[in-house]
């Protein structure tokens, strides 16, 4: 009888977020807040509390802050875990390592003009709120990082992913994923390690040593890319492809780096072989599959009940940090020589939050009633759920109808003194 309610609950999930996705192109809206939704409806805190049965086996820990997992809901969290992997490959694949190399003092830029602004602003955001660094530094964290996997997908399915602005919106991201494998090392030495700057230091040396071997193997393994996928079959194509990817990226989380950032380059590795085509058309469905598990996910670990606590948080950080991230966004795409249209919609895009503010808020927890006060670490939980939920909403929103603002906006921008550009690099 376990395995079938498992297949049950598995069969709920995707039959739900199959009719969001109805609901979504019916009324010709992006299905990823549809997505979030109906996995806040299938959570154990809305339709899981009249026993509606016992939704996707999902339990409430004691403190409430987070998930505990059994079968079924192990299952969706490896899903979601493949969803933001095949996404971040995805986004690999349109970046080779030639691409980034040749636009890598333009990353450097715009990342930093991103990081200066936005984990600067969260610094002391959080500081005013918690009068703890500790609290600011999580805090600075969570409003900071961009989805990765969100924009993705939505740069996907509006059409961006060809355009110029794409190029400052992926080239940011690289550099927030970079530097959030470096921030993760260091907060989960904070959390978990009381503090230990030896142990930060190990980690953040374990995580720049595997992404610099992920680089080498990107820019010298080509040619074993391009022979590994030399097959006439596409089973064989997908398979050997699966086999590479989750295994390199399954060692990084294992090593305490992002799977996303080794999914990314595993990405770029395969983006200078002759098989991106191939893999483009037998891997779409596949990373759509799981991308919906992923949006799905998030929904199934929101609370609503906590919003209420935090609701005056969320609030003040949405009015703050999202015309902050529209700022840095719309300068980001000056230093690449857009003009104030295209450069608007890459601020408009960068705007939505999602995977990484969820994962540094489970790492918050860790700490409760140890390096972080109890209520402090729930506090910021619930935060983080409230403000993901928030902005992947507004920034798919926004993208979605970014015409309509660049006709409001865009006029304006191009009657002001023009935002200087650098030179060429």
């Amino acid at each position: 009888m376990v395995a079938e309610t498992a297949l049950i609950d598995v069969g709920i999930l995707f039959a739900a977020v199959a009719l969001a996705g109805l609901l979504a192109a019916r009324i010709n809206q992006s299905v990823i807040p549809f997505y979030i939704v109906v996995g806040m409806l299938l959570s154990p805190y809305v339709l899981g509390t009249v026993d509606f049965p016992a939704l996707l086996g999902i339990d409430i820990v004691p403190h409430g802050s987070a998930l505990a997992l059994n079968g079924e809901s192990e299952f969706i969290h490896l899903g979601a875990e493949l969803g933001i992997v095949f996404l971040l490959f995805f986004l690999g694949l349109e970046f080779n390592l030639d691409r980034l190399l040749a636009a890598k003092h333009k990353i450097g830029k715009a990342g930093t003009i991103d990081l200066v602004i936005n984990f600067g602003i969260g610094l002391v955001l959080g500081w005013i709120l918690f009068g703890d660094f500790l609290a600011a530094f999580i805090l600075a964290g969570i409003v900071y990082i961009s989805s990765s996997a969100i924009i993705t997908k939505s740069l996907i399915d509006i059409g961006w992913i060809a355009n110029d602005e794409a190029n400052p919106m992926l080239g940011t991201l690289v550099y927030e994923d970079l530097f959030i494998a470096v921030y993760l090392a260091v907060l989960s030495a904070l959390i978990i390690g009381g503090g230990d700057i030896s142990q930060a230091l190990g980690s953040i040396g374990v995580a720049m040593a595997f992404i610099l071997v992920l680089l080498l193997l990107v820019y010298f393994g080509t040619a074993w890319f391009q022979q590994s996928l030399e097959t006439d079959s596409n089973e064989f194509i997908v398979l050997r492809a699966l086999g590479i990817l989750v295994l390199i990226s399954g060692a990084a989380l294992a090593l305490g780096v992002s799977e996303a950032v080794a999914a990314f380059f595993v990405g770029m590795a395969f983006s200078s072989t002759d098989h991106v085509h191939d893999l483009e058309q037998l891997l779409e469905p596949v990373r759509d599959t799981f991308a919906a598990v992923f949006f799905f996910w998030i929904g199934l670990e929101t609370n609503p009940q906590l919003f209420v606590d935090v609701a005056l948080l969320v609030a003040i950080a949405v009015v703050i940090t999202g015309p902050a991230k529209l700022i840095s966004g719309y300068w980001g795409g000056r230093v690449y020589r857009l003009d104030e249209r295209r450069s608007l919609r890459v601020g408009l895009g960068m705007t939505t939050r999602g995977e990484f503010s969820l994962i540094i808020a489970s790492i918050a927890v860790l700490g409760a009633g140890t390096t972080l006060a109890e209520g402090t670490a729930n506090q910021l939980y619930a935060f983080s759920v409230g403000y993901v939920l928030f902005m992947s909403i507004l920034g798919t929103t926004l993208m979605q109808y970014s015409s309509r603002i660049e006709s409001v906006v865009v006029p304006r921008l191009e009657s002001s003194p023009t935002t200087p550009q650098t030179s060429d690099d």
